[in-house]
């Protein structure tokens, strides 16, 4: 399969709508992919033009030795994106909307800080960046994904990804066998290890959340999320008190997923309304 190139790395991405419309771009977590949002861009490709994006290291996309996969080194690689895929800088709308989750999250918020100017609105689910550390969860799912033997390193994840549902029954067998298919390919673990140590171990600065602070911004977060506990909604909320916060019921660490059609209303109505009504 050829793919687009990102400075010349082999970049899987998928676009829906109209691309004179403004853009929504979706960052997926840690070990997942674009596939993870399932039908939430299609979705919403009614009213904007929505991308989908594996990281590189992930999915489909190329997972060269060489890559930075560290916050900042992904961070690069959205910004690299957009400007040579979507060409953003040359577009009408010259401004994006991020929604990231996870891992996914964390880069969001840090392509804000660092290019404020391309940023319209952001939407952070159950995003890591202010972790002290692994939690007891993350911790499993890194052993999990590192194990060498197949057959005990597919039981783990299945453990792990069970885990991160409020509804273990709500996990289907295919995401368990993507993830493994995926982290055997070659680059994939270390893409992962860095990406994990990384992101568990860094933070959000002050001064960063003092750049995005006048950025409208929604945080969502699953009140069962056992990955990255619902205290850490707490601590974003102290640090961003401007945005605008929901706890999604009867949901994990993937909200989206186990209440998609109340995810895609939440983004709908966030990304559509107008700047006034959100600041309200």
């Amino acid at each position: 399969m050829s793919l687009p190139t990102v400075k010349g790395v082999g970049t899987y991405y998928k676009e829906y709508g109209d691309h004179n419309k403004r853009h929504v771009l979706f960052i997926h977590g840690l070990g997942a992919s674009s596939l993870a949002w399932r039908d939430i861009p299609d979705a919403l490709s009614k009213y904007l033009h929505a991308i989908a994006v594996d990281l590189i290291g992930f999915g489909i996309s190329e997972k060269p030795e060489s890559a930075d996969y560290t916050i900042k080194g992904l961070s690069k690689f959205i910004v690299d994106f957009l400007v040579e895929r979507i060409e953003i800088r040359k577009q009408k709308h010259k401004k994006i909307s991020i929604v990231g989750h996870s891992l996914g999250g964390y880069i969001a918020a840090q392509v804000a800080i660092e290019n404020k100017d391309l940023i319209e609105r952001i939407v952070l689910i159950d995003s890591s960046g202010l972790l002290d550390g692994p939690t007891p969860l993350l911790r499993d799912y890194r052993v999990a994904a590192t194990d060498i033997n197949p057959i005990t390193r597919y039981e783990k994840v299945k453990r792990v990804l069970e885990d991160l549902y409020a509804g273990p029954s709500r996990l289907l067998p295919v995401v368990v066998d993507l993830f493994d298919y995926v982290i055997d390919k070659p680059g994939a673990k270390r893409a992962f290890i860095v990406a994990f140590d990384n992101s568990t171990t860094t933070q959000i600065e002050r001064e960063g959340f003092r750049q995005i602070k006048d950025i409208p911004c929604l945080i969502l977060w699953g009140e069962k999320d056992n990955l990255i506990p619902i205290e850490y909604y707490y601590r974003f909320k102290q640090a961003l008190p401007n945005a605008k916060y929901e706890i999604i019921a009867d949901a994990g660490h993937a909200p989206f997923v186990e209440k998609p059609a109340l995810l895609y209303e939440k983004l709908r109505t966030f990304l559509i309304e107008d700047d006034t009504i959100m600041q309200s």
